[in-house]
């Protein structure tokens, strides 16, 4: 019973609570101590721990020992419970205390230094700090408006609510923008033509560009933004030129890529009244480059996403890129005009058609073509190799590399219009060559490796390309065309033959299969071909009823490319013709032009790009429409000098070249 008593004081001790409940169930005139029965009944009365099954056993046992030791194993348990209680309550007491008592001392401090003007409030602060960015920038005045009127509305914000930081972060933004400052622009011909000639091979078009461009800004004596688009086959440098540009010019770089983008957010920046809002890329790139004139490359523009839910960003990049608009450049965060008017804008694309018009009207196109195997094999030298030294850091003693094995890369591995395969292909070998000469001992002679046309196989594999011609001599039907993707030139069969023989005294019409992954404008250029080739034949071989007759089927080989454009004309006419006159054309020989219903050779895109596949494939001779004359004399000399063009107006002089 002593046991249960001092239990039940220890309870009291650590939950006074427990004590007050003693006190409403015992009457005054009760001796509980003495009395083992009602001491029992007590505790089962009291004691919160217990479940109904226990307290059930202490009232119905009869046996007064048992009942006092069930009560004690009931109070020692709420004790456990008690003491627990009490201990958690005094932890979290303890740290409320501490936390009120270190927010008391810092309230004191923060009133002792403002007394004392050691510190100023957090708001003030926050606006000195803008106050003393803003006197290095020539900001106008409505921007200056716009700033007086937010830091106004901010002294009288709770530094604690939401709408405080909102404005705050616009603040930021409006006074880390490069209002008035503008980077020196290098006004050095020599050295920025030095700067450009650095990286890149070629490329005399861009280069040439650039040029006029710094040398009107030097008589213009202020500087000046352009909206120029490179467009080419992948690979050619048109994103890393930029780069070049940018050094030669004395700009800021900032680069991003519109190709899949489908939020016109990400140009036009988000409404402030979102969570998270923040402006988009233009006015993000101001404030890293901080200067009104940096050289800004906006990548893959052919690749923009098309109009959505989210907005059309092709529609939202008119405004930026627009010399008539973007003097006012207005951003949907910032809500504040900017003036991009000094911006070099740069995009690069692969196929301008795939470029919206209207945006593709507001820039200045420049092509940027595929290279020849001659200029392919400077790069490689001069650029490419020296790279994967400096990566792999192989001295030319530790690796050599002859001239065989570069022109073997590019005939029959590297194929494409620009060299980045070509760099894979070397850096793949320098991989390998540093894996050697790591295996073994660096003193020994074995680390000296040394990569002919013999091993080159064991560094890169077999050859993609093991054939530049897919007909040595082509049999009647069969002619070589010319196409142009991008991906570059490339040389185009089209091969007709007889479906069974023509049977001129059948009643039967004769019939046309096409075949070849086709596209809607080639099967049309092939209707169209048929009508010419059936108007010459009828007029060189009236008596003939071949087309009436025959049942024939046109191929254009690797049937999973897909094809389309009319620059196939004139092949399409000529393969049907060779096939009705049982003649072969002339080997060696290439051709493209689209051709009219009455015959006329129409120019077609691409020349510089199908000259270096005619080249590739070893055609001597190629016919090509008059009207593109102007692009092929703008090839350099060493295109033109082992290799015969012909120009022609209308099929009937390319007819006399091929069959009389």
């Amino acid at each position: 019973m002593q046991a249960i008593v001092q239990t039940i004081r220890d309870i009291v001790a650590y939950s006074p609570l427990f004590g007050q409940q003693i006190q409403l169930l015992l009457h005054p005139s009760q001796n509980v101590i003495e009395n083992p029965v009602y001491l029992c009944d007590l505790v089962a009365s009291l004691v919160q721990s217990a479940d109904t099954k226990e307290l059930q056993q202490v009232m119905e046992s009869k046996n007064i020992n048992q009942r006092l030791n069930l009560a004690l194993e009931l109070v020692e348990k709420e004790k456990t419970v008690a003491k627990l209680k009490h201990d958690i309550n005094k932890d979290v007491e303890k740290k409320v205390q501490e936390h009120h008592r270190k927010y008391l001392l810092h309230e004191q401090l923060k009133v002792i230094k403002k007394e004392l003007g050691i510190e100023k409030d957090e708001k003030v602060t926050i606006i000195d700090k803008m106050e003393e960015k803003m006197k290095n920038l020539k900001i106008p005045e409505y921007a200056m408006k716009v700033i007086k009127e937010e830091q106004q509305k901010l002294q009288y914000l709770e530094p604690t609510s939401s709408e405080f930081n909102v404005t705050r972060n616009y603040l930021d933004w409006l006074t880390n923008m490069p209002w008035g400052l503008v980077s020196e622009e290098n006004t050095d011909l020599k050295k920025a033509k030095e700067a450009l000639d650095e990286g890149h091979y070629g490329m005399k078009d861009v280069k040439q560009r650039i040029l006029e461009f710094i040398a009107i800004n030097i008589l213009k004596k202020s500087v000046g933004g352009k909206i120029l688009c490179f467009h080419g086959p992948p690979g050619v440098g048109k994103t890393s030129i930029a780069k070049s540009i940018a050094a030669a010019l004395n700009r800021q770089y900032f680069r991003f890529s519109v190709g899949g983008m489908t939020d016109v957010s990400e140009i036009k920046g988000h409404r402030r009244t979102y969570v998270g809002a923040m402006p988009g890329k233009m006015i993000q790139c101001l404030k890293k480059v901080q200067t009104e004139n940096p050289l800004v490359l906006i990548d893959e523009i052919d690749k923009i996403g098309g109009a959505g839910f989210h907005g059309d960003p092709a529609s939202a990049l008119l405004e930026l890129l627009d010399p008539e608009q973007n003097a006012n450049f207005n951003d949907h965060f910032l809500d504040v005009p900017i003036d991009l008017t000094k911006v070099l804008f740069i995009c690069t694309a692969n196929e301008v058609d795939r470029i919206p018009g209207a945006l593709r009207d507001r820039m200045e196109l420049i092509d940027v073509s595929g290279y020849l195997a001659e200029e392919k094999m400077q790069i490689a030298r001069k650029y490419l190799i020296p790279q994967a030294r400096k990566e792999t850091s192989l001295t030319e003693e530790q690796l050599t590399i002859s001239e065989d094995v570069l022109d073997e890369l590019i005939k029959h591995y590297c194929r494409e219009s620009g060299v980045r395969n070509l760099q894979k292909h070397i850096e793949r070998i320098f991989r390998k060559a540093a894996l050697q000469i790591a295996e073994v001992d660096q003193s020994s002679a074995a680390s000296v490796i040394s990569v002919t046309s013999e091993n080159l196989t064991k560094y890169v594999g077999k050859p993609k390309f093991t054939s530049d011609r897919m007909y040595d001599i082509t049999p009647p039907g069969v002619v070589m065309g010319l196409a142009w993707t991008a991906m570059g030139g490339s040389a185009l069969y089209i091969e007709t033959v007889l479906k069974r023989a023509v049977d001129e005294s059948s009643d039967k019409d004769g019939s046309l299969e096409t075949t070849g992954n086709l596209g809607d404008v080639m099967k049309e250029s092939v209707r169209t071909a048929l009508t010419v080739a059936k108007g010459i034949l009828s007029r060189e071989k009236p008596d003939s009823k071949f087309f009436e007759k025959a049942h024939i089927h046109i191929h254009v080989p690797e049937g999973a490319t897909p094809k389309d454009g009319p620059s196939a004309g004139v092949t399409l006419v000529s393969s049907l013709l060779s096939l009705a006159l049982n003649k072969p054309v002339r080997q060696r020989m290439a051709m493209t032009g689209e051709i009219s219903l009455t015959g006329k050779v129409l120019p077609v895109g691409g020349i510089r790009e199908k000259v270096i596949a005619a080249r590739r494939v070893g055609a001597t001779l190629v016919f090509l429409p008059s009207e593109n004359r102007r692009d092929y004399d703008e090839l350099p000399d060493f295109m033109r000098d082992d290799i015969e063009v012909r120009f022609v107006t209308h099929y009937d002089e390319l007819y006399k070249e091929l069959f009389e």
